[in-house]
């Protein structure tokens, strides 16, 4: 009753489901749905992704009480290019719509900010890489410093050791891994991504 009171907004269909949703949008190819996520059968995710991969003429703008993380990234990584929370007023529904339909995205102040609040998060660190074949947590540093060119004699100053320890810590390292010289140490460190290749960056 709302949206049929909003200028320059005529509805052409209402859907229980999703699966109904995609069913009506492919027999009257709307410019823009309102997309409920909580529904039976099929979801207002699943169903924004089936008509943003089927029918790609017609514009998604969630609809819905959730404004949870949980809720909000699924349904935009699923396509939709507006969310609102069903506090909106007509106004911003119309400015939503008008939005999505010139290319630009519809969404509601609170979920621009919360947009923001997650772009503005630190990204976890990763994960350690766990040395494969038994190899120690010292002789894959060891490893990862044959990798980047320095000699028996500046390992052991980099690591405070001797240079009879970083030998030994070599000799057990190619017993582990089967390696027969230093060409193929590094390549096995690169293929076990216990070093960055020259020139990449982590960020």
């Amino acid at each position: 009753m709302l949206l049929g009171l909003l200028p320059g907004i005529e509805v052409v269909g209402a859907a229980g489901d999703g699966d109904e949703a995609v069913a009506l949008v492919a027999r009257l190819a709307p410019d823009v749905v309102l997309m409920d996520l909580r529904m039976p059968r099929c979801d207002g995710v699943e169903a924004t992704r089936r008509i943003r991969s089927e029918y790609p003429g017609t514009q998604v703008v969630i609809l819905t009480t959730y404004a949870d993380d949980e809720s909000l990234f699924p349904a935009l990584k699923a396509g939709a290019r507006g969310y609102l929370t069903k506090d909106a007023g007509g106004d911003e529904i119309v400015r939503a719509v008008e939005d999505v339909l010139s290319g630009d995205a519809g969404l509601s102040p609170k979920i621009q900010r919360r947009l923001l609040e997650r772009l503005s998060e630190p990204a976890p660190a990763p994960a350690p890489v766990e040395p494969p074949d038994g190899i120690t947590a010292r002789e894959a540093e060891v490893l990862g410093l044959i990798a980047e060119g320095l000699t028996n004699q500046e390992i052991a100053r980099a690591l405070h050791v001797s240079t009879a320890t970083v030998k030994t810590h070599i000799n057990n390292l190619f017993a582990k891994t089967g390696l027969k010289d230093r060409a193929q140490a590094v390549r096995y460190a690169y293929r076990h991504g216990l070093v960055q290749p020259p020139g990449s960056a982590i960020t």
